[in-house]
């Protein structure tokens, strides 16, 4: 039998990734992040798509058509996360009332119509407004534009230690709805409710007392 060759190409290629997964095993590679991490396994493949091209006319093309797609997927889901990221920057950068200053039996009243229409993520965003907003004219929290659901709950929180996991489960369900495209349930607005109904009987404990709702 004649012994098979293995061209000097194929030997340089194969010692290349070995290289590849011998550096990627390094330990600096541990922190990469998710869009590098994407980047270079997209490299990695076109490159591979690349090596068609040694296969012939039909692997060219295959080779060529295959990196079209890719490369029209990269930029439509860059243009997505951009467009989805300059929104979510600038809700949270407006806080939880936005460009919107109403009393607090506004945003209630506002909050159970929605609800009556089946609106429920605004619902959801409304109820809470009415909790931040009462909690400042009670003075339980200062009046601070651009508060975030988090904040409010950790600034409440310390003020109504008996509800400060309520408060925290509210401030998820927020921003679940208003930034990480969750959809509003009856379920979530009844925590806005009951939350609402709460900390409306509850007054701040004394130092050193316990909060009771």
């Amino acid at each position: 039998m004649v012994p098979l060759l293995t061209s000097p190409i194929d030997v340089e290629r194969e010692e290349a990734r070995r290289q590849a997964i011998r550096e990627l095993l390094g330990p600096e590679y541990s922190k990469e992040s998710l869009v590098d991490r994407l980047w270079r396994n997209v490299n990695q493949f076109t490159g591979d798509l690349l090596d068609q091209e040694s296969l012939g006319a039909v692997g060219s093309v295959a080779a060529r058509a295959a990196l079209l797609v890719i490369v029209i997927v990269i930029i439509v889901s860059l243009l997505l996360i951009a467009r989805r990221t300059a929104g979510g920057g600038a809700s949270r950068a407006k806080g939880i009332f936005g460009d919107r200053r109403l009393t607090a039996a506004e945003h209630r009243e506002a909050a159970e119509r929605l609800a009556a229409e089946s609106r429920w993520a605004e619902a959801v965003r409304e109820r809470l407004r009415a909790v931040a907003r009462d909690l400042e004219d009670r003075v339980i929290i200062d009046y601070t534009p651009g508060r975030t659901a988090g904040e409010l709950a950790a600034e409440a929180g310390r003020a109504l230690p008996a509800l400060a996991d309520e408060l925290s489960s509210a401030a998820r369900v927020f921003d679940d709805v208003t930034y990480g495209e969750v959809p509003g349930t009856p379920e979530a607005y009844g925590i806005m409710r009951d939350l609402d109904d709460h900390l409306r009987a509850a007054r701040p404990a004394p130092a050193g007392r316990a909060e009771t709702p």
